[in-house]
């Protein structure tokens, strides 16, 4: 019998089944191997049969190379993508990695290249694209984690920053903070086993992300004679890197909000040997240059001028001016953290799980881990430069020893957690000012830990912490409440002070079936429409000078929608009067029709589907509420759909992994034909989750996959 690497009562039944792929009444894929080697290529055979269309896109982002796939519109990435050199710095951190971990991602590359020697990488979106997939360098995986995170960090909001202070001088630019400026985001908390009905910890939480079809997270079960662990993955890279139980931990990540790439102005020019220089702080030095050719499918090639100056990558601007070098932690140190996720799965302690992720780099997480043993801490993760402060405000000059990195990193906070943690990309969970600038309004840590606290939750259940995720309260609500309380009701038009009055009655809760959460909503999009298009907001809206792929960082209206809460109590300094906006915006919504919230606020899904495949992309009508715990956030005056939000949500119960939860918006399925592509969203949108099978007994072998790796030996 294969010996059973999970806890007592964390696993499955008394027989070991062979290796192979195994599947549960969702399709989600339970894979089993001889060793973690063979468990990796089994792993990238999964992926690429499962998530074939999707991973060999994100693998076109990281070589640059979707316009060559997909036509003119993936230039600006492409662009991008090959100024920041994404796939070279994939290359460096692959060769940088531990012998072990190195060995481990190239099965995980030799499974994906299995598969399409077998002849079973095919699928619907590369007929209807006309296009194929291909071959897999040893570090695209590397690359593909790359292109999830590289905008994941605060570097576009400096753009934003520098564009309000040249236009609207630097005063303004704290006007524009919510807290933070959150284009991304995630819930998690953990309780102790003090607190718990079983007397062991739990830990629960939902990621917010783009809600990308096919999903960016795909629910996976993974085991061999060393660990056997379930968990997410990301299509496209091995192991488990933010979300897992291995029957004896569990972890949970959110966005630290960290601050830890910087944007340096730099200076350049052509030497007389036709190289190019930059003007850094002993003057002018050498750059890296050179031309790299994006073909077009359907149109011309165009030529991308590649240049790397001593802090890093030009990614805008160039030798006509406006040139800024985008320095980040996985360049520098040519690490990005994978060298952790090996030890992640193997973990059987707290303690494992932080030294595993001492490990990593970028992106900067906040942790929550927990074991069997009954410990429980809360500690972020990755590496964040200490330096100048301003460099976390704007881009900063390239010729400054003030704002040069000096190789020193800030030491991260780590506690133990005797009741409740909370991490919620808010400032206390992050680290403070040490670690960032801005960060997420504490509304959704708050409350999460006044539902965790409720004496009549207690003790906590699983079911209590699934409940958690699915609360609608606004936390924004009191700013909007005061503004209108300030009113005089009797100045207002009859129907404007009925609304008025009518929001104030409201209980504030973001249920998809309330009429009076879609007023509200009717009169907040009113509102941030008339302060984003207000004269003195005006300079805003000229040319910014960035690329276009920078766009959803720079859009006023956007911004404004963010920020709103920000400017109802700064926006007299820049001459805009939010009580007169908010009658306006009373009398304007008022006029309109009325709709439930769920009638405005439906599932907008991002997704690459070619073809006739795009119109077949599933909605739903949603709770929920940028500001809720159950974040699908909207964008006010812009988009109530919701295009980000929970991209899985998960219960670990580290009693019993059998009593753990979980679930995604869309499917276990890449291919838009499969029952399982989007058979879990009815359940998402309604709060519900499917149980985590472990027990093999339950599951069915896979005989569709006959392309099995080969037992004993690593590729």
């Amino acid at each position: 019998m294969t010996p059973d690497p999970a806890g007592p009562g964390n696993h499955t039944s008394g027989n070991a089944p062979g290796a192979g792929t195994y599947r549960d009444a969702w399709g989600i894929p339970h894979l089993r191997a001889d060793s973690a080697d063979q468990l990796a290529r089994l792993q990238g055979l999964n992926a690429a049969t499962d998530r074939s269309w999707q991973i060999e896109l994100e693998r076109w982002r990281s070589e640059g190379r979707t316009a060559e796939m997909l036509g003119a519109d993936g230039v600006p990435w492409d662009r991008f993508s090959r100024q920041c050199r994404l796939d070279d710095t994939a290359r460096r951190c692959f060769e940088a990695l531990d012998a072990d971990t190195q060995r481990w991602c190239t099965s995980f590359v030799a499974g994906i290249n299995q598969a399409l020697e077998a002849g079973v990488r095919g699928g619907p979106e590369f007929d209807e694209s006309g296009t194929a997939p291909a071959r897999w360098n040893p570090w695209t995986p590397l690359g593909v984690f790359l292109v999830q995170h590289i905008l994941f960090s605060t570097f576009p909001n400096k753009l934003f920053r520098a564009h309000v202070a040249r236009t609207l001088g630097p005063d303004a630019v704290a006007l524009f903070s919510i807290e933070a400026p959150v284009f991304s985001g995630s819930n998690a908390w953990a309780a102790h086993g003090s607190t718990t009905a079983d007397g062991a910890p739990l830990i629960a939480g939902d990621p917010h992300r783009l809600l990308e079809l096919p999903g960016v997270y795909q629910q996976i079960h993974l085991s061999c004679p060393e660990f056997d662990a379930v968990g997410f993955a990301f299509p496209g890279v091995p192991g488990l890197p933010h979300f897992g139980h291995t029957g004896h931990t569990a972890w949970a990540i959110t966005n630290a909000m960290a601050d830890y790439q910087d944007l340096f102005e730099e200076e350049l020019r052509r030497s007389e040997d036709g190289g190019i220089q930059a003007y850094g702080p002993r003057g002018w030095e050498s750059a890296v240059a050179g031309v790299e050719t994006i073909l077009v499918r359907g149109g011309n090639p165009e030529a991308v001028e590649v240049i790397e100056t001593a802090r890093g990558p030009v990614i805008a601007g160039g030798l006509d001016g406006g040139a800024l070098s985008l320095r980040m932690p996985a360049r520098v140190e040519g690490r990005l953290g994978f060298d952790a996720l090996l030890p992640l799965l193997r973990s059987r302690r707290v303690a494992d799980v932080e030294t595993a992720l001492q490990r990593w780099v970028e992106p900067v997480n906040s942790v929550l881990a927990a074991d069997t043993e009954g410990t429980v801490r809360h500690f972020l993760a990755g590496l964040v430069p200490q330096r100048n402060q301003e460099n976390r405000r704007v881009p900063v000059p390239a010729a400054s020893t003030e704002h040069a990195w000096d190789g020193s990193y800030v030491q991260l906070p780590r506690t133990g957690v005797e009741c409740f943690a909370v991490s919620a990309n808010d400032r206390e969970a992050g680290g403070g000012d040490s670690v960032g600038m801005e960060f997420a309004p504490a509304h959704r840590a708050r409350r999460i830990h006044e539902l965790l606290e409720d004496p009549d939750a207690a003790p906590l259940t699983v079911d209590a912490m699934q409940a958690i995720h699915s609360d609608t309260l606004l936390g924004s609500l009191p700013a909007f409440r005061a503004l209108l309380e300030s009113l005089d009701a009797g100045v207002l038009p009859p129907a404007a002070a009925r609304l008025r009055s009518r929001i104030l009655e409201w209980d504030g809760h973001m249920s998809a079936d309330s009429a009076d959460a879609g007023a509200f909503a009717t009169w907040r999009s009113a509102l941030v429409s008339r302060i984003a298009r207000h004269p003195a907001l005006e300079p805003l809206a000229g040319a910014h000078g960035y690329a276009p792929l920078f766009g959803p960082w720079l859009s006023v209206a956007s911004r404004v929608g963010f920020a709103v809460e920000t400017l109802l109590l700064g926006g007299t300094e820049l001459g805009i009067d939010p009580a007169v906006e908010a009658a306006a915006a009373l009398a304007e919504a008022s006029a309109g029709s009325e709709q439930n919230w769920g009638e405005r606020h439906t599932l907008l899904a991002v997704h690459e589907l070619p073809g006739r495949l795009a119109a077949g992309v599933p909605t739903a009508a949603l709770s929920g509420d940028t500001g809720c715990v159950l974040s699908t956030e909207s964008l006010p005056g812009v988009e109530d759909r919701s295009f980000r939000g929970p991209v899985a949500r998960y219960v670990w119960d580290l009693a019993d992994r059998a009593n753990s939860r979980w679930v995604v918006p869309f499917g276990a399925a890449g291919n838009p034909e499969s029952p399982h592509f989007s058979d879990q969203l009815p359940l998402w949108a309604a709060g519900d989750l499917v149980p985590v099978i472990t027990d093999w007994d339950l599951l069915v072998k896979d005989a569709s996959l006959a392309t099995e790796p080969p037992s004993g030996r690593t590729p």
